[in-house]
């Protein structure tokens, strides 16, 4: 095959290339302190990107605009550090990249619709149903080969993950009150998140484990988030373009524009900053244990953007959130199947 190289310029020796997220697979011997900053960076930059991305939403009506312009921030990023040496640059050939664009799709769907689902309903509201996930992960698994049989425990722990949802939708006097268009865009959120956890382990296995292409997990976020941001160009075209410069115009006499293109730049930083973390930590501890933090994460931005954005947050959605987050909870410990048992000689 003909040899497409992403290359500007390759170094073979950088100390400063150890810190920026370097990767060599699962690092049994990954330190404690490294793992607590990878995941206090993750915690803090994901939070962050949701109070900015809902602040930019909320000032211009272009969701798919400020989805595109977010993931162009990273790329940015990422061309700078190729650029500089700071990080290896990619060297994939045309059927690698082929094999990366199912999941950059994935990707893309993924991002625009947890964007979506936050700027058309409250921050809190996206996260409780985003914790149906593992919901939609099991039906990928079973549906989409090579199928994935995950224990009966971990199948009885996404009862209470959909009736916690489910609660958190029931309002004291008034009965089911559902944000139709929020939870439609974060259940696509979360159908792309699984489909792209399905499609991508074995391709993102293959890359990495060939030290010649250079593509430890930062640099496999990169190339995914570079073919993400080519799906989201159609959408802006054919949704938003037409009225683009007059939404944009409409927000800026209202906002100013360097208000709202310092929101859109800074959740682009956040939002590629806490996935290039959440990546690294789970290269290096495996995806169970990450799971399991990326549970108690929605916690946090819970909480945080109902103080924020005074986000009402009655008794049965504090108790659905909390029987949801729950069962997602459990539902990571026992999906893990047991190690096979050998024989003894």
């Amino acid at each position: 095959a003909k040899v497409v190289e992403i290359q500007t310029k390759t170094v073979t020796s950088n100390p400063s290339s150890k810190f920026i997220m370097s990767d060599k697979g699962k690092d049994a011997g990954a330190s404690t302190g490294k793992l607590a900053i990878l995941v206090a960076c993750w915690y803090a930059g994901n939070t962050l990107y949701n109070v900015y991305n809902k602040k930019a939403t909320n000032m211009i009506h272009a969701h798919w605009f400020v989805a595109t312009f977010q993931l162009v921030v990273g790329i940015v990023w990422s061309l700078v550090m190729w650029a500089t040496g700071l990080r290896k640059t990619p060297n994939l050939t045309a059927a690698d990249i082929a094999s990366c664009i199912p999941i950059g799709l994935c990707a893309c769907l993924a991002h625009a619709g947890s964007v979506l689902a936050s700027a058309v309903g409250a921050v809190s509201f996206a996260q409780i149903v985003k914790a149906c996930e593992p919901a939609f992960a099991a039906v990928v698994g079973l549906l989409v080969p090579p199928m994935d049989v995950k224990p009966v425990l971990a199948y009885m722990m996404l009862l209470p993950i959909v009736g916690g949802v489910g609660l958190a939708c029931v309002k004291e006097g008034k009965g089911v009150d559902i944000n139709v268009p929020a939870f439609l865009f974060a259940s696509l959120a979360n159908a792309a998140a699984s489909l792209k956890g399905k499609l991508g382990s074995s391709v993102t296995k293959s890359l990495k484990s060939d030290p010649s292409k250079n593509m430890d997990a930062a640099n496999v976020y990169g190339v995914m988030n570079m073919i993400s941001f080519m799906f989201t160009i159609p959408f802006v075209v054919f949704t938003e373009l037409p009225t683009l410069s007059e939404t944009f115009a409409k927000a800026a006499e209202e906002h100013g524009s360097s208000e709202i293109i310092k929101n859109i730049v800074i959740s682009g930083l956040f939002f590629y900053f806490y996935n290039e973390c959440a990546f690294a930590f789970t290269s290096l501890v495996g995806s169970v244990t990450s799971s399991v933090l990326n549970t108690a994460k929605r916690v946090i931005i819970i909480v945080v953007s109902s103080i924020v954005f005074n986000e009402a947050m009655e008794r049965n959605t504090v108790i659905g959130s909390a029987i949801a987050i729950c069962g997602t909870f459990a539902y990571s410990l026992t999906s893990k199947k047991p190690a096979p048992k050998t024989k003894a000689a």
